[in-house]
């Protein structure tokens, strides 16, 4: 469904921030990246989605292609029409709008909105709150509510590809627990192929069939959620099952090996 090829990303063309990332996911698959911050995590979900293009960025070497069509050189309009919708971390909602206003802000570009209502009920069943909130102004909501409007919108354009970015930042953890569990309800039922950046990585594991670690621009190992989740450095640096009087860099861990297959 999408294919991510030896990808290097720059910033106003002399920033390097990705070097040689590749990944791939299938319709109807979750899959999580892990890693530090500034690791690139977010940097590579806006290779995907366009947005680099925001941001004085590019896709400077490689190619990004989505159901075998090349989408690294379009613009993030045209990329959200073809099914890639990106949820931004930081809960970017309008908040002079109420909570029904902004998911009908997502329906603008659908070519048949004769479905809206039906649109609006469909979210309100994953988020019942919702609707509950839903002539709430968004500004004066909570912060996991907020979070649940934010996957709505996405959910009222109907992708196919679903990128979200840090869903629990800042969230208690019982919220944290129910929102992914709706993100999987959400998976299992519509079929969106999900892409989840997650600092909280026994939450993303738990949800997604395969993972990717990345560290320092690069993709330094990747496999099945189960296999990551018995990776003893996995456990150590990002699931917390370390002693904290050993804890180092993962970088100089001396036993697990970079897979350096974007160079193939």
């Amino acid at each position: 469904m999408l294919q991510v090829n030896n990808i290097e990303v720059v910033y106003h063309d002399v920033i390097l921030v990705l070097r040689g990332v590749s990944l791939s996911i299938e319709k109807g698959q979750v899959i999580t990246l892990l890693g530090a911050n500034g690791a690139g995590k977010t940097t590579t979900l806006k290779a995907i989605s366009g947005l680099l293009k925001t941001e004085v960025g590019k896709v400077s070497h490689g190619e990004i292609t989505y159901k075998g069509e090349r989408i690294d050189r379009k613009g993030p309009e045209e990329i959200a029409r073809m099914g890639i919708v990106q949820v931004l971390e930081g809960r970017r909602v309008l908040e002079q709008l109420t909570v029904e206003e902004n998911l009908l802000v997502a329906s603008y570009m659908l070519k048949d909105r004769s479905r809206l209502k039906d649109d609006l009920e469909r979210v309100y069943m994953y988020f019942p709150k919702l609707k509950r909130l839903r002539h709430q102004k968004s500004g004066y909501i909570s912060g996991g509510e907020q979070q649940m409007m934010l996957i709505s919108r996405a959910l009222m354009a109907h992708p196919d590809l679903m990128l979200l970015d840090e869903p629990s930042l800042g969230l208690a953890p019982m919220l944290v627990q129910e929102i992914f569990a709706i993100i999987k309800q959400i998976n299992d039922e519509e079929k969106t192929a999900i892409i989840v950046v997650e600092q909280n990585a026994i939450a993303a594991l738990n949800i997604a069939t395969y993972g990717y670690v990345m560290e320092n621009g690069r993709i330094v190992l990747d496999g099945n959620s189960e296999d990551l989740q018995k990776n003893e450095d996995v456990k150590e640096f990002y699931l917390g099952f370390g002693a904290l009087s050993e804890r180092k860099s993962y970088r100089d861990v001396k036993h697990y090996k970079r897979r350096k297959r974007w160079l193939g």
